[in-house]
C-alpha cells in the first residue's frame, strides 16, 4: 500500500512524522510511505534518524505548508502545492492509496473537497472518531467536515459509520442514534427533525434507535452516532478536554489520598490514560473518499503517526470503500425501482 504522509503537518513536524513512518514500514513489508514536504529538511531529518533501512520511504517535494492558524481556503489558494495539497494530488493521480496528515484539519478537508475524490454516490464526506463508552466504543460522524449538512448527508454518515463500526470495531449489528437535545419525538431544529423522519423511513430504519442525548454517547446507547460537523466538533473537543481534566484532577486526588498503594495506583492511572488517549487510535478517517484519508491530532507523536498509517492500511484491508459504494448503489437502485 502506498501512503502519502504530510510530513510537514503537525505541531512538532517533521520529526514525529518521519519516526512514525520508519516504525510503520518496519512493521509491515506491504507499506510504502511518501514523505511529502521540503526535500532538504526531510532528507536531513531522515538521515539523522538513521536513514531508511527498508527502502520503502520516498520523499516528494512540496512548496510550503498550511499553518494551524491559517484560514484553509485562503492558504490553499496562496499555496496550491503545499504539503497537504500535494498529498491529495498524489492520491488523485493514483500514485498513492491514502493520505495521512496531522496538519490543519480544515485544510486537509478543504484540499480533499477540491479534488472531488468522492466515492460514487457519496454526497459529502464526514470525519469519524471512535470514542469510549461504558459498554465499549462508539463511532461519531461528522466531527468537522460538513457543518452545513442536510438529512441525506446524515443518512449517508449513518451508513458509512455502520460499515466502519462493523468492520473496524467488530460490532456485528451497529445501532444508529441521532445526536439531539432530547430523546423525544420532535426534538431539535429543522435539520434534526427532518433527519429523524428520514432515518425512520429509510433502509436503515431497523438499526435506527432514534434521538440520543449527549450523555447517551458515553452510556453506550448507540454504536454509531451522527450529527452535523459543527455539533460534532464541539462534542469531540469537549470530550478531549474533559478526559484530560478528569485524569489530572481525579488522578492527583487519588495519589494524594493513597499512601501504601501509591505506586500501583499511579501505574493504573497511566494505563487508563494510555488506553484512551488519541495516540492509540492514530487519527480519524474521512469517510466517503475514493482512497483513504486519516486526520491526526496536531500534537501527534511518532506512535500516533505509526498507528494512523496502520489505520489506513486496515481500512483498505477491510474493503470499507467498496462496501459503501455497493450499499449506496443498492439503495439507489431500490429507490429507482419504486
Amino acid at each position: 500500500m502506498r501512503i502519502a504522509l504530510d510530513a510537514m503537518g503537525g505541531d512538532n513536524a517533521p520529526g514525529p512524522n518521519i519516526l512514525g513512518a520508519l516504525q510503520a514500514t518496519a512493521q509491515s513489508d506491504q507499506l510504502h510511505v511518501a514523505l511529502v514536504g521540503d526535500p532538504t529538511v526531510l532528507e536531513s531529518k531522515l538521515a539523522d534518524a538513521g536513514g531508511d533501512p527498508t527502502g520503502r520511504i520516498s520523499i516528494v517535494e512540496a512548496d510550503g505548508v498550511v499553518g494551524m492558524e491559517e484560514k484553509p481556503t485562503v492558504a490553499l489558494r496562496q499555496k496550491p502545492n503545499c504539503s497537504i495539497a500535494r498529498c491529495w494530488q498524489l492520491m488523485a493521480a493514483k500514485e498513492a492509496d491514502a493520505v495521512v496528515s496531522a496538519g490543519n484539519t480544515g485544510a486537509v478537508v478543504a484540499a480533499g473537497l477540491r479534488t472531488r475524490l468522492f466515492l460514487k454516490g457519496v454526497k459529502r464526506p464526514g470525519i469519524a472518531v471512535t470514542l469510549p463508552n461504558l459498554k465499549g466504543s462508539s463511532v461519531l460522524v461528522d466531527v468537522g467536515a460538513n457543518p452545513a449538512a442536510r438529512p441525506e448527508h446524515l443518512f449517508q454518515y449513518a451508513l458509512m459509520g455502520s460499515i466502519y463500526a462493523r468492520e473496524i470495531l467488530g460490532i456485528e449489528s451497529p445501532r444508529i442514534g441521532l445526536m439531539n437535545i432530547g430523546s423525544e419525538e420532535g426534538k431539535g431544529n429543522e435539520l434534526y427533525r427532518d433527519t429523524h423522519r428520514f432515518l425512520s423511513d429509510s433502509p436503515l430504519q431497523d438499526s435506527y434507535i432514534g434521538n440520543v442525548e449527549g450523555r447517551g454517547l458515553y452510556h453506550g446507547e448507540a454504536d454509531v452516532l451522527i450529527c452535523e460537523g459543527f455539533v460534532g466538533n464541539i462534542i469531540l473537543k469537549v470530550s478531549e478536554g474533559m478526559a484530560e481534566f478528569l485524569m489530572k484532577t481525579v488522578g492527583k486526588t487519588l495519589l494524594e489520598e493513597l499512601s501504601t498503594e501509591r505506586d500501583k495506583a499511579g501505574q493504573v492511572l497511566q494505563q487508563l490514560s494510555q488506553k484512551y488517549r488519541y495516540q492509540e487510535s492514530g487519527g480519524a478517517p474521512l469517510l466517503g473518499i475514493d482512497g483513504s484519508c486519516v486526520i491526526c491530532h496536531g500534537s501527534s507523536d511518532s506512535d500516533s503517526i505509526r498507528n494512523a498509517l496502520k489505520m489506513a492500511m486496515e481500512m483498505q484491508a477491510h474493503h470499507i470503500n467498496s462496501q459503501i459504494v455497493e450499499q449506496l448503489a443498492a439503495i439507489a437502485a431500490k429507490a429507482a425501482a419504486g
